[in-house]
């Protein structure tokens, strides 16, 4: 018997499936919160040199009209701004500033005035990671991403071999500890490593708790619970943008939102093993205690039937070998194929959203209407994912959304002053169409890979899709060295043409819509002939 069948055996969509249904959706709504922070404490206010001192030069915008001259005589404008990096030369004290300054060299500038109107602080104005060091914060994105990676890979065989639940409570912990500690961060190397270990913690408990409810839902409601998690996904990116606008200081921001990750303690009390996981490494005594206490809650009475569900194990099929996936030509170009969609779903995803303070105009306002488009796409996604399938969803969802990043290059050649709401626009489509292929990804790969690698191959999954999220900082960032519109439009278009190759070519993957999950790498090489 297969489990899915135990899983029918058991109610289906039971009480107790509802109730893990609801603890699994803590992490997607922590997951919000710590990883797209960086849009609010890694954001760059406008900045500029600052006067010697004895001007007492402490405001962006002057405070005076002798300040203010000073300002323009000291410092070159750049499309009607103050430059941030350069100031001219042998001007270092009152005495020294003539009538003109049009004839002096400039220099480097090594002290800074920031734009408090927006932000009190971030951690970019604490450190003055900008001018030479305005590359820091793309690594900082990419060393978060990097922990992502590496956790993705780490606690994917963990919770293989461990189990999901000894997972989820390791990855908790560190979550806990890592978000707090970073507040109190006071460097950029500080910074770095604890958010480092933040990445891997987060996405290891989301990937345990994630995997196990999936295990245990009956396909019917694969589909309502891998979109609906994403819904809280979407509630915390709303919390996100009420807290970040409300707090403006990047410290007592990063606080509020560690806050939250105290739910984590509803996880460790209440988070049972996956039994699908404990019968296919033996563990049958566990699994029956599982089972029953499953069946007590959903109100079933398992009699003759237990015996025949706790036979279900494999222990012929050998644990953590994902290699075998690569055993026949067809698993191959279905695993690659899936890995290639990871990489490009999540650098468009995560780079759309990083750009999103890359526009320009409020960046809470454009935040807000980011996790409004990210909302529709999941809506569609619920609606649309068990009519049209995984595999036409999929194709369709990157192909419009990469389309319509493309299409920013021409309000850039062709636009008037309009254009920036036009770049906008095709940005929050492309964002529409990166969200809901973000969606679908996650139950393609769940139901397209059998139980005794599911977990590890969404590791493997998650590790190389931080390919494209390490990428994703840099190119989000292409508009900070290239100026005006252009500048603007460039990201996008990386992620456009990204997006459509990556669509096209998941329609060679089989369908899963409704179909049995293979158990076993043999059920894997013939499904969906």
């Amino acid at each position: 018997m297969k489990f899915d069948k135990v899983v029918d055996i058991l109610g289906g969509f039971g009480t107790y499936q509802k109730r893990l249904f609801l603890m699994s959706c803590i992490p997607s709504f922590l997951d919000a919160l710590l990883i797209l922070s960086s849009i609010f404490i890694l954001a760059i206010p406008n900045y500029r040199c600052r006067l010697p001192k004895e001007f007492n030069d402490t405001n962006y915008y002057p405070n005076d009209d002798v300040t203010e001259y000073y300002v323009n005589l000291t410092i070159p404008r750049i499309e009607d701004k103050w430059s941030g990096c350069q100031r001219y030369i042998n001007l270092s004290t009152i005495d020294d500033y003539p009538v003109s300054s049009q004839n002096y060299s400039t220099t480097s500038c090594n002290e800074w005035v920031y734009d408090t109107s927006t932000f009190v602080d971030t951690f970019i104005t604490q450190t003055n990671m900008v001018c030479d060091k305005a590359v820091y914060r793309s690594h900082a994105n990419m060393v978060l991403m990097a922990g992502i990676m590496v956790g993705s890979l780490a606690f994917g065989l963990y919770s293989d071999m461990f189990g999901r639940r000894i997972a989820a409570i390791t990855s908790g912990v560190l979550c806990i500890a890592s978000s707090f500690g970073l507040a109190f961060a006071s460097s950029f190397w500080s910074f770095v490593v604890i958010r480092f270990i933040n990445g891997m913690a987060t996405i290891g408990s989301h990937m345990a708790c994630f995997v196990l409810v999936m295990e245990l839902v009956p396909s019917s409601k694969r589909t309502f619970v891998g979109v609906v998690q994403l819904f809280f996904w979407s509630f915390g990116l709303f919390t996100l943008s009420f807290l970040a606008y409300f707090i403006r200081t990047w410290q007592y921001l990063q606080i509020a939102i560690s806050v939250p990750c105290l739910l984590y303690i509803f996880i460790f009390c209440f988070m049972p093993e996956s039994p699908r996981w404990l019968l296919t490494c033996g563990k049958r005594k566990k699994a029956e205690d599982i089972l029953r206490k499953a069946a007590k809650v959903n109100k079933i009475e398992l009699t003759a039937q237990l015996d025949e569900v706790l036979d279900i194990k494999d222990n012929d099929q050998p644990q953590l070998q994902i290699w075998e996936m690569f055993t026949s030509p067809i698993l191959i170009i279905r695993s690659l194929i899936i890995f290639l969609n990871w990489i490009v779903v999540n650098m468009v995803f995560y780079g759309l959203g990083l750009n999103v303070g890359n526009l320009g105009g409020n960046i809470y306002l454009n935040f807000t209407i980011s996790n409004v488009v990210e909302t529709i796409a999941y809506v569609l996604c619920l609606l649309l994912l068990d009519r049209m399938g995984r595999k036409t969803l999929l194709c369709t969802s990157m192909l419009v959304g990469g389309i319509a990043c493309l299409c920013t290059i021409f309000p850039v050649l062709y636009g008037s002053k309009g254009n920036f709401w036009m770049i906008i626009a095709l940005s929050m489509v492309g964002k529409l169409g990166a969200s809901a292929a973000f969606v679908i990804i996650y139950i393609f790969t769940i139901e397209l890979f059998p139980t005794v690698v599911r977990n590890s191959s969404l590791g493997v999954c998650s590790f190389l899709a931080r390919i494209g999220g390490l990428a994703s900082p840099y190119i989000a960032d292409l508009g900070t060295l290239i100026s005006g519109d252009i500048g603007t439009a460039l990201p996008l278009i990386v992620f456009g043409c990204s997006s459509v190759v990556a669509g096209i070519l998941s329609l060679y993957l089989p369908e899963t819509l409704r179909k049995t999950l293979p158990e076993t790498i043999q059920d894997a090489k013939y499904f969906g002939r």
